[in-house]
C-alpha cells in the first residue's frame, strides 16, 4: 500500500481504512485520500484525531453544527473535482414560479347575471320560458300578469287622460297628476311603449306582460304558471355568457409566487385543448384554515358560447416578474435551521455561504438573502464537497453560520 494513502466514501467520511474496498454503510467503493504531512499549499487531507473521528461517528448525515470557529473554504485538486462531480454555475434573476399549473373549473360569471323580480304583487298568468337553460334574447316578453293594483293605475291613468281639457277642470293641473300617473306606471314595470300604446287605445288589458331587460340563459326559474307573487318575488334569474369565470384553488403557501397582475392562460381539454388569455380578478381574503386553501378566479372570453360551466380546466399562471434568485434544491445544504451553499471563489477553491430560503416551486426554491447576481454557485456534488470538508477538519468546524 502506497504510504499515506487512506480510503474513505465520499457519502460517509467517517469511514476510514487502510485498504481499497466497499463502504460498509452504503456499499460504493471507497476512493482514495492522502493523509499528507504535506502544508497547507498541498490541498491534500491531515489525519483526524480520534476526538474529530468520535464526533464524525456521531454525525453521518453531513450536519455540520455549528460550536466552534474555524474558516468554512476548501481547496480541491481537478482530480478530486472530476471525481465528486462537482459542477458550478453563475447565478441570475429568474421568473420564478412561472410555471404553476392548476386544475380548475369553469363557472358562471356572476357580475353578468339578472334578477327578474315582480314590480307588483298578482298571478302568473302566462310564462313564456319554462326551463332552466333556455336562451332569452334582450327584450323578449318573459311572463304575463294579471295584477289588481296595476289594472286600477292603468285606469286611473286613463281617466286622467279623459278629464284634461274637459269643462270646469281649469283650477286642476292635470298634467302633473299625469305625469304622476306614468310614472307609477314604470316603476311598477310597464315600459314607455306600453304606456303609448295605452293612451293611443284607451282600452287596458286586464294582463300586462314584461320584458326581459338582458339576453341570456335562465339559471334558475322561481315561478310556474298560476303562482301568485309578492312585490319583490324573484322570477327567474338570467346571465349572460359572453364571458365566463376559472375557479381554481391554491395553498397558501403558493401565493407569494403568483404575479396577481400577470397574464393567465386557460386551456380547456373538452374544447380540443383550447387556450384562452385571460387574468385573475378574485382571491378570496379568507384562507380555509382547516386545508390552507384560498380561492382565485379568473376570469375569460367565451367566444361562441362554446364554454360551458362545470368543464374542467388547466390554468398555467405567468409570472411576468423576472426579479428572484433561485437555486436547485440540490445546492442546497442545511444543518439545523441554517441553511447554506457552496461559492466557487478560484479556479479549486470553495467557500460556504449562509443563505436565507424563500418559497419552493419544482426543484427550485427562491434565496431571499446571502446571494447576488453573478455569484458562482456549486449546483452539483454540494454533498462531496461537505464530505470533503467534514473529513478535513471534523463536524464540529462550523461556527457563526446561523444567520
Amino acid at each position: 500500500m502506497e504510504a499515506g494513502i487512506k480510503y474513505t466514501c465520499s457519502m460517509h467520511p467517517q469511514v476510514l481504512k487502510d485498504e481499497p474496498g466497499k463502504c460498509p454503510i452504503c456499499h460504493m467503493n471507497l476512493i482514495p485520500v492522502q493523509t499528507a504531512k504535506a502544508g497547507p499549499q498541498n490541498n491534500r487531507f491531515t489525519k483526524m484525531d480520534s476526538a474529530a473521528n468520535r464526533n464524525m461517528d456521531s454525525s453521518s448525515n453531513n450536519e455540520i453544527p455549528t460550536n466552534r470557529a474555524m474558516p468554512a473554504d476548501i481547496e480541491l485538486s481537478d482530480q478530486q473535482i472530476r471525481l465528486a462531480n462537482i459542477h458550478a454555475d453563475t447565478i441570475g434573476r429568474t421568473g420564478f414560479g412561472s410555471s404553476m399549473v392548476l386544475i380548475g373549473t369553469v363557472a358562471f360569471n356572476e357580475k353578468n347575471i339578472e334578477t327578474i323580480s315582480a314590480r307588483v304583487k298578482g298571478r302568473i298568468q302566462k310564462l313564456y320560458y319554462k326551463n332552466p337553460g333556455d336562451y332569452v334574447p334582450k327584450g323578449a316578453k318573459v311572463y304575463e300578469l294579471y295584477s289588481e293594483e296595476l289594472n286600477s293605475a292603468k285606469q286611473e291613468y286613463l281617466l286622467l287622460l279623459q278629464r284634461k281639457g274637459g269643462p270646469g277642470n281649469s283650477v286642476i293641473n292635470f298634467n302633473q297628476l299625469i305625469e304622476a300617473g306614468r310614472h307609477k306606471l314604470l316603476l311598477w314595470g310597464m315600459t314607455s311603449a306600453q304606456i303609448r300604446a295605452l293612451e293611443q287605445s284607451r282600452k287596458a288589458s286586464y294582463t300586462t306582460a314584461f320584458y326581459s331587460p338582458v339576453s341570456g340563459y335562465i339559471i334558475q326559474l322561481h315561478v310556474t304558471e298560476g303562482d301568485y307573487i309578492m312585490e319583490g318575488s324573484y322570477v327567474m334569474r338570467i346571465t349572460n355568457t359572453s364571458s365566463v369565470w376559472v375557479e381554481t384553488q391554491v395553498y397558501a403557501s403558493q401565493l407569494p409566487q403568483i404575479n396577481r397582475n400577470g397574464s393567465v392562460t386557460v386551456q380547456v381539454p373538452q374544447l380540443g385543448n383550447k387556450k384562452i388569455t385571460g387574468g385573475i380578478t378574485f382571491a378570496s381574503p379568507e384562507i380555509n384554515p382547516q386545508t390552507r386553501i384560498d380561492l382565485l378566479r379568473v376570469n375569460i372570453p367565451n367566444a361562441g358560447n362554446q364554454l360551458k360551466p362545470g368543464m374542467a380546466a388547466y390554468v398555467y399562471l405567468n409570472n411576468s416578474e423576472y426579479n428572484r434568485i433561485t437555486l436547485p434544491l440540490t445546492a442546497i445544504m442545511r444543518t439545523g435551521k441554517t441553511a447554506y451553499v457552496w461559492l466557487k471563489i478560484g479556479s479549486n477553491e470553495f467557500k460556504m455561504q449562509s443563505v436565507m430560503l424563500g418559497a419552493a416551486s419544482g426543484d427550485q426554491v427562491e434565496v431571499s438573502s446571502g446571494l447576488k447576481v453573478g455569484d458562482v454557485v456549486v449546483v452539483s456534488g454540494a454533498y462531496s464537497l461537505n464530505s470533503e470538508y467534514l473529513l478535513r477538519n471534523g463536524n464540529n468546524s462550523m461556527a457563526g453560520m446561523d444567520m
